[in-house]
């Protein structure tokens, strides 16, 4: 698969990636060329329970094999019913020019939960730092509002605790968005 940028647009690409660019000989077209290990931006749209309505995020995902449509996602998301390290389908749509999520094919373990902070005296990084010193990464959308990623490897037990007592004193409420099965034992 190529894909065609102008020059202000691989600027901004080559800066942001491990892509390799090679410039057309008569022009100032720049091509791109994917390979195993290279990152890209996949779209997944989903209906959202919550909001009622279709919702579009897009993720950072490594290429694992493009000819199968496999892609390994790569960050945090924020509202996606997916977790960081799962392997996922994709297609690319020619109307878009763009990856469509299609299934997830295979499962990392990882956890999802979604945080919001109800205290407004509260600061969210302060409550992301808890979360730290747990082993746990997280990424912050806004002031109030986080995604938190409990790796498979992590016991869920004492973040859990932690996530309740933070809830019944009333600086947070959290939603459990994706839970492994590991993490339900």
């Amino acid at each position: 698969m190529i894909f065609v940028w102008n020059n202000d647009e691989v600027a901004v690409f080559y800066l942001l990636s491990k892509f390799n660019f090679f410039k057309h000989q008569q022009s100032d077209t720049f091509f791109m060329t994917l390979n195993s290990g290279d990152f890209v931006k996949i779209l997944i749209r989903f209906q959202s329970d919550v909001l009622d309505e279709w919702i579009d995020e897009t993720m950072w995902a490594e290429i694992v094999d493009e000819a199968k449509g496999f892609y390994k996602i790569e960050n945090i998301p924020f509202y996606a019913p997916i977790a960081s390290g799962d392997i996922v389908f994709a297609e690319y749509d020619e109307t878009g020019e763009l990856l469509i999520y299609k299934e997830t094919v295979e499962y990392s373990g990882n956890s999802l939960i979604q945080v919001v902070i109800l205290d407004k005296s509260v600061l969210t990084n302060d409550i992301r730092e808890i979360f730290h010193s747990l082993d746990c990464r997280s990424e912050k959308l806004k002031e109030g509002y986080f995604a938190l990623e409990i790796l498979a490897d992590n016991d869920y037990r004492p973040i859990n605790q932690k996530l309740t007592e933070l809830q019944n004193k009333g600086i947070i409420d959290y939603a459990e968005a994706v839970l492994s099965d590991k993490h339900q034992a």
